[in-house]
């Protein structure tokens, strides 16, 4: 039976200071090729400092995007 993801959490935590020293090694290899510098140094900046927000636009002619949430009732149940 699969761990639940509390568990699956706290395991994968265990390990996060090696895995913050392989991503470190990723990024020291002089024969590491560019894309894996990248995506070594995204992964320690993105759990140092969290990653950047991403704002949420429209296209061009719209606008920004807007969300409108209405609530639907069933016409009997406003009537009783």
């Amino acid at each position: 039976m699969a761990k639940a993801p509390i568990e699956i959490r706290s395991l994968a935590r265990q390990h996060t200071e090696e895995a913050i020293n392989a991503l470190l090694r990723i990024l020291r290899k002089d024969d590491a090729t560019d894309s894996a510098v990248v995506a070594a140094s995204s992964a320690i900046l993105d759990r140092g400092w969290g990653k950047a927000t991403q704002p949420i636009s429209g296209d061009d002619e719209g606008g920004p995007v807007q969300i409108i949430i209405r609530r639907f009732t069933d016409a009997a149940t406003d009537a009783a």
